[in-house]
């Protein structure tokens, strides 16, 4: 996505085998500090003719103290690039930038624990990433520990105290493990940990989608708690865009590796030009079951797309709006966006339509049960019928309107079928005879 690369003031970054990170980073052209940078990112598994490209030519710019949310159906490339930041998926081309700074591939050791000291992950599993052998104590001190970051045992004590009661636990649940919380709690916990490291940059990968309903707005206000408090930027996963709405400054939108669609938050909603976006905002649920039971979902077809004759790319088309297509796909995507017509994702049926699609989905199943209960018991067109017939043609011949008379159709079919391939192999087998006396009388 060059455009959207070259926005940067600072265009040269700063040296590959910088040691530290700088200060700040480099600033855009509204002088924003762009905290975070992924500039044609592919990520790939396997090798040779088992190659999988998770990721493809993916760009796109966070800057600090924002909340980016990433959205995509199961298995379209969020969790992998999450990784990626983090550096436990290496990048097969392209590069990630940290303040300026490349922290994909090989890099210094002092770098590399500046990376993991600044950038911390908050898991989706809240059972699986917290250490089942490990007090709660341990488990939020394990960072302090590796990065000496207390002075002594009782500086230690008092971080994590204060820590596990800022969300929203009690100091005695220190002494206990992990299988002895909720999801909820477990959760908590996951974000005590990552918190306590004091970090700049936090991916929170889909942290609500396991927990209550009940719970989850609780686990997101914990997260704009931090956020206000301390300037933390997110990279916010998640595949529930009716949550990500609320909480993001800005929206990506990912399908099968490729980055489709990237706008403000209320800019994607209003302006959902990319038809998956537009899928993925038809699929939030209704409160009201009425009107959910008369909602037409939008589907997406990647087929509409014809990029035979060129390859797609990202392109701005005003309003801080990137759209992933080709030159005539962008040009109608701009004409849509300069109409300034917002655009309804969401259509709800008719009562008058529903009824009537009931009625004809209720005749269709009638008429397809009434086939099959009609249909004789024992016309099961077996293949021996076929085998039958083909050896003894008569046979065939003589069954088959029986069958058809008493609506066996497949036992007739398998009749049909095996008669006439045993008569045209019998009369290719008798002119071959005839032929090899002819020429031999001759």
């Amino acid at each position: 996505m060059a455009e959207l690369n070259n926005k940067t003031k600072n265009a040269e970054t700063l040296s590959k085998t910088a040691a530290h990170f700088p200060e700040h980073g480099p600033t855009d052209e509204n002088g924003r500090e762009i905290i975070l940078s992924l500039k044609n990112v592919d990520i790939t598994f396997g090798k040779g003719d088992k190659l999988n490209r998770a990721v493809k030519n993916a760009s796109f710019d966070i800057y600090k103290g924002e909340t980016f949310s990433l959205v995509g159906e199961s298995g379209s490339g969020k969790t992998t690039i999450g990784r990626a930041v983090i550096r436990v998926n290496p990048c097969a081309a392209g590069e990630i930038l940290y303040k300026g700074v490349r922290i994909s591939g090989k890099i210094p050791r002092s770098l590399d624990r500046e990376v993991i000291r600044n950038i911390q992950m908050v898991f989706q599993d809240p059972a699986a990433s917290l250490n089942e052998r490990a007090t709660i104590d341990y488990i939020i001190s394990e960072g302090l520990y590796n990065f000496h970051l207390f002075e002594n045992e009782a500086d230690r004590v008092r971080k994590v105290e204060k820590m596990i009661e800022e969300v929203g636990l009690l100091p005695e649940h220190l002494t206990r493990y992990p299988h002895e919380f909720s999801g909820g709690q477990r959760q908590r916990i996951g974000l005590a940990r990552a918190m306590i490291m004091e970090p700049e940059f936090v991916v929170a990968d889909e942290p609500i989608s396991a927990l209550d309903v009940s719970i989850r707005a609780q686990i997101l206000n914990l997260l704009k708690k931090f956020q206000k408090e301390r300037e933390v930027t997110y990279l916010f996963i998640a595949h529930d865009l009716s949550i990500v709405r609320f909480i993001s400054d800005r929206i990506g939108v990912i399908y099968k590796g490729n980055i489709v669609e990237i706008a403000d938050a209320e800019e994607l909603f209003d302006y959902p030009l990319h038809p998956y976006t537009r899928s993925l905002i038809s699929a939030i649920p209704i409160p009201d079951p009425k009107l959910e039971k008369n909602k037409v979902l939008f589907t997406y077809d990647p087929s509409v797309h014809d990029y035979s004759q060129e390859e797609p790319e990202m392109a701005c088309i005003g309003h801080d709006h990137y759209v992933f297509g080709s030159k005539a796909e962008i040009e109608e995507y701009k004409r849509i966006r300069d109409a300034g017509v917002p655009l309804k994702s969401i259509k709800i049926r008719e009562p008058g339509e529903e009824e009537v699609k009931e009625q004809k989905e209720e005749e269709e199943d009638t008429a397809s049960i009434d086939q099959f209960l009609e249909a004789p018991l024992h016309d099961t067109g077996s293949k021996w019928y076929a085998i039958l017939s083909f050896i003894l043609p008569l046979f065939g011949f003589i069954a088959w309107p029986i069958f058809k008379k008493h609506n066996y159709m497949k036992n007739f079919r398998m009749c049909q079928k095996g008669a006439l391939a045993g008569v045209i192999t019998f009369g290719v087998f008798v002119t071959i005879i005839l032929i090899a006396l002819l020429i031999a009388a001759i």
